[in-house]
């Protein structure tokens, strides 16, 4: 028993000295986003003296009549899909689909989905 387990000893050693990377060598590191990014040095912000302005937000307008309206009112879900339908456009501009991700489903008998 003791001999399986220095055999196992020694071949974990061996593996873990193939798997160090030599210290010269500068690879990203796997970032999960939590904390400060380990891949991006440190950068200060730079205080400018004629700050950029803000772009104009569509919906700010729509969210301040939105407050005043009384909750869930006919009113108050008009000016509500207004907003979701600025905030689907914005996403829509941004969001980027891979054509051969969204490919059709091959035709057969064994394809689920809607019965339109």
């Amino acid at each position: 028993m003791i001999r399986h387990a220095l055999v196992l000893l020694t071949f974990c050693a061996t593996l873990m000295g193939c798997a160090a990377a030599p210290a010269q060598e500068r690879r990203p590191i796997a970032w999960d986003g939590l904390g400060q990014n380990p891949n991006r040095a440190h950068v200060t912000k730079r205080r400018t003296a004629n700050p950029t302005p803000v772009k104009d937000n569509p919906n700010q307008e729509r969210e301040r009549v939105l407050a005043t309206l009384r909750p869930y009112s006919e009113a108050w879900w008009a000016v509500h899909d207004e907003i979701e339908a600025e905030n689907d456009r914005k996403l829509g501009t941004k969001l980027v689909i891979c054509p051969r991700c969204v490919g059709s489903p091959p035709p057969g008998d064994e394809v689920t989905g809607s019965i339109r």
